[in-house]
């Protein structure tokens, strides 16, 4: 009741959007190169929309298709399939500005030097310039692609004084300003058909018409910048939380999470890595897997896969199912070690640890698995696959407690997942 004594007008109420549909993640689910690229150009064969969510151009995913190999770094490589619509989410967005100035890249490198010379030790990034863009971004004094579209000399007084904030940081760099500001100013009409508001884009997509939407996630989970082997980690959030906070879309809209992980594990640059073999094994992984990385041309560092480091991202990501990939490399062993455990100061412990030192001191507990022995490559069906072969793809779900949709093993059924 008012204070007159009279009823008040019920207020009107905004309805609650439905759920409307839902997106379909590919993560990681080690420190990357597992084979994301191939799972979703799968995927994106029946797929409307397919999305790329965060990271830089740090990323690589190769995909070959009609015997013609595509190597992505930014795109989502499922945008191969010319019926797809191809998202790049606002956190890539924002930092494109920035990727197209040269110098991020440049200050990258400093960067790594320095940490080389000051500390005996640089972090191994792909010097993309990915750090230096996240960081500005975290201090509120990134440049964004709405900004560059907006008003150009308001952008370009910002893009000076970064510029010069960089330069009193590193008195080395060499930065052409106006000559960045040239190229940045040519980029707006080329980049301006191309953008949209994404957060509105996206509601769009997930409440209007059905729609098959894909998300590609970069990286993968032990490379994020918080639950990841830190500090050698790469500057975004590669788990399923960065769905949501670079598409700007709920988590009510998450459906299906597919975690890939490859049959052994790799690794990319410095960091811990608790099951790697430096010996004959590690070298015959990274020869027949041709372990080479995308992006920067490195050897990738091989070892026996750890179903402790797969618990740990499931526990993050909530995989609702694994795609396996490269099952066929292991063929030539007669015995095959799986993780399963660790001990620290021959004392076990029930988690994955966050500090690095403490990883550095971990003690791999082992279960040696029979091989096979013999080719898997032409196998298109898990029942193909030999016995003992089989029994390691059930021991890694029964480990993790999450169900296998074993990529080119199983792909009708990973199909059939992902439309119905």
């Amino acid at each position: 009741m008012s204070d007159s004594g009279s009823q008040e007008a019920p207020k009107t109420r905004i309805p609650r959007p439905t759920v409307g549909n839902k997106v379909t993640v590919v993560l990681g689910a080690q420190w990357g190169d597992e084979g994301k690229g191939k799972v979703v150009d799968l995927l994106a064969q029946d797929a409307d929309m397919v999305c790329r969510c965060q990271g830089g151009n740090n990323a690589g995913h190769t995909v070959v298709v009609d015997s013609v190999e595509y190597d992505f770094h930014l795109l989502p490589s499922g945008i191969i399939n010319p019926k797809v619509t191809a998202f790049i989410g606002v956190y890539r967005m924002q930092k494109y500005t920035y990727i197209a100035a040269r110098y991020t890249h440049t200050v990258d490198g400093v960067q790594e030097q320095q940490r080389q010379e000051q500390a005996g030790q640089n972090l191994g990034t792909t010097k993309k310039g990915i750090g230096p863009v996240y960081s500005a971004k975290a201090a509120r004094s990134g440049l964004r692609i709405c900004d560059l579209l907006a008003d150009f000399t308001q952008f370009s007084e910002r893009y000076k004084a970064l510029a010069q904030q960089y330069q009193s940081m590193y008195p080395t760099l060499k930065i052409d300003i106006d000559g960045e500001l040239l190229k940045l100013k040519d980029y707006v009409e080329q980049i301006k058909p191309m953008v949209r508001d994404g957060v509105h884009y996206m509601y769009e997509a997930l409440h209007g018409p059905p729609k098959k939407i894909l998300v590609e996630g970069a990286n993968a989970a032990l490379l994020d910048i918080d639950f990841g082997t830190y500090p050698f980690v790469t500057s975004s959030n590669c788990t399923v939380g960065g769905v949501c906070t670079g598409l700007g879309m709920p988590p009510q809209n998450v459906g299906e999470v597919y975690g890939v992980v490859k049959a052994y594990t790799t690794r990319v640059g410095i960091g811990a890595f608790p099951s790697e073999q430096k010996n004959e094994i590690g070298d015959l992984l990274q020869t027949r897997g041709k372990e080479v990385g995308v992006t920067t041309g490195r050897k990738r560092r091989c070892g026996w896969l750890d179903l402790v480091l797969i618990k740990y991202a499931h526990m993050i990501n909530g995989f609702t199912a694994l795609a396996l990939t490269k099952l066929d490399i292991l063929d030539v062993f007669t015995e095959i070690k799986v993780g399963i455990g660790y001990k620290v100061d021959n004392q076990t412990i029930p988690h994955f640890p966050a500090n690095q030192e403490v990883l550095q001191r971990v003690e791999v507990q082992y279960e040696t698995l029979p091989g096979w022995d013999s080719d898997t490559s032409a196998a298109r069906s898990f029942e193909e696959l030999p016995e003992n072969a089989q029994k390691y793809v059930r021991f890694i779900e029964e480990h993790v407690g999450v169900p296998g949709k074993k990529s080119r093993m199983e792909v009708q059924e990973l199909m059939s997942s992902f439309l119905n």
